[in-house]
């Protein structure tokens, strides 16, 4: 199945144009993706998910909870909670969802250009690690972090972590603001 993605220009204004995700990434034409952190509530520890090994884009690398490209016709919003259930088997709910931000991202590896608006939640959830499904073509390996061992990850030039800059400063200026 190839994926549809609506086109965007490079101010984040749709085009009105609908091309494949393979087109999209061929051509570095610019996109809409989302992020979701989901933190707990009990012990304020950050659920993450390792990369499948398959993956062409950091392989067995550590990294958002959950996420990846909104499609056409879809709202962020929809696709994290979409992400979410297909990536670990969770369900979210529109309203536990609390929106932290957004940046452009840009990622050129081989022949894929990835062009991204990222859109960045959070969501505050208990969830039980034996409740998690994972779509092990995505994911391979689901752990809770610390605060302080994702922030000495990403001071050790984010060891074992995706490369994402946004995504992990987001989530600090997160930590910052929310003195979690």
């Amino acid at each position: 199945m190839n994926e549809l993605f609506d086109v965007l220009n490079e101010r984040g204004e749709y085009t009105n144009e609908v091309v494949s995700r393979d087109e999209c990434h061929k051509k570095g034409l610019w996109h809409k993706a989302v992020v979701v952190f989901i933190i707990s509530n009990d012990n304020k520890k950050i659920l993450l998910q390792q990369r499948a090994a398959s993956k062409k884009l950091w392989p067995n690398l550590w990294d958002i909870t959950a996420g990846g490209h909104v499609l056409s016709g879809e709202l962020g919003y929809h696709t994290v909670i979409r992400e979410t259930k297909e990536e670990i088997g969770i369900d979210i709910d529109k309203n536990e969802l609390e929106f932290i931000g957004c940046t452009t991202s840009e990622t050129i590896s081989g022949d894929i250009i990835n062009r991204h608006f990222n859109e960045y939640y959070i969501v505050h959830k208990d969830v039980k690690v034996e409740d998690i499904v994972l779509q092990e073509e995505e994911v391979q390996d689901i752990k809770w972090f610390t605060k302080e061992e994702i922030i000495d990850r990403i001071n050790n030039n984010y060891k074992d972590l995706t490369e994402k800059t946004g995504c992990w400063d987001y989530l600090v200026k997160y930590f910052e603001m929310s003195m979690l």
